[in-house]
């Protein structure tokens, strides 16, 4: 069984996610928002649908999916237009989307890359793409959530293994690969902890980059901040190593 497969009847982590405001999206909302351009928008791993919900509140005409029952129902309980899909194709044909975005949902699916491409696959020419999810190669930081992040050794581990990841990234795409995470499997049920894939801004990137993207914007920090904090958080490299990676990708036209 895969990992993604845990989450089909998972109660428990439609539980965790009715729990969360949907100010935690606000970043993510408005990057949607901003790039709708009066066209469909889809958030995939939509949870139980307070972003799409946000966005049709807004105007926007938004739709989600996601790969669990539980949240689905509680997603369509809101009103909102979601459904459920197999994690693997979008159920959707190729450039139907004005903007389409996944929200901490990269680090849980079994094959990332394929997960980008499929994102970029249903976004129109000059659509655009957000994706966030958290930086498990930080090598900046304190109050780390999760163990590869915490400690001194594994922050200077997290640095040697970005420099190796920079140099692979100047080489041919055989040699591209989301490192892979063992989950964290404990009571109460956490997605943070369950996460399988060491997600971080410069992959994101570099595979949305290769699947037919411009990078529009990349940051280490997923919500709202004071406009010179999140300047001085995100002013240089050391991005790369902090916090998240929230990336905004804008899809070439066809040659």
């Amino acid at each position: 069984m895969g990992h993604e497969e845990t989450y089909h009847q998972n109660e428990a982590y439609a539980t965790f996610l009715d729990g969360w405001d949907v100010s935690f999206f606000a970043k993510y909302i408005d990057a949607l928002t901003d790039h709708a351009q009066g066209g469909p928008v889809l958030d995939v791993g939509c949870g139980v649908g307070q972003v799409v919900e946000a966005l049709n509140q807004s105007g926007v005409h938004a739709l989600g999916v996601d790969i669990s029952h539980p949240n689905i129902e509680r997603a369509l309980a809101r009103g909102v237009t979601c459904q459920c899909y197999d994690g693997k194709r979008l159920p959707f044909e190729d450039g139907h989307f004005t903007a389409v975005g996944a929200f901490n949902v990269l680090e849980h699916v079994d094959d990332p890359s394929g997960f980008l491409d499929e994102l970029v696959r249903v976004t129109r020419p000059e659509g655009v793409v957000v994706v966030s999810s958290p930086n498990f190669l930080r090598c900046i930081g304190f109050r780390d959530y999760h163990p590869r992040m915490r400690g001194w050794c594994n922050k200077w581990r997290n640095f040697l293994r970005l420099m190796q990841k920079r140099r692979q990234l100047k080489g041919p795409r055989s040699g591209w690969c989301f490192d892979e995470m063992k989950p964290i499997e404990r009571e109460p049920f956490s997605p943070d902890d369950d996460a399988v894939v060491a997600t971080n801004p410069m992959e994101i990137s570099a595979f949305l980059e290769h699947a037919g993207c411009t990078i529009v914007s990349i940051a280490c920090t997923d919500r709202p901040l004071a406009r010179w904090l999140d300047l001085c958080l995100n002013a240089g490299p050391w991005k790369y190593g902090m916090l998240n990676g929230f990336v905004v990708a804008r899809k070439q036209q066809a040659s």
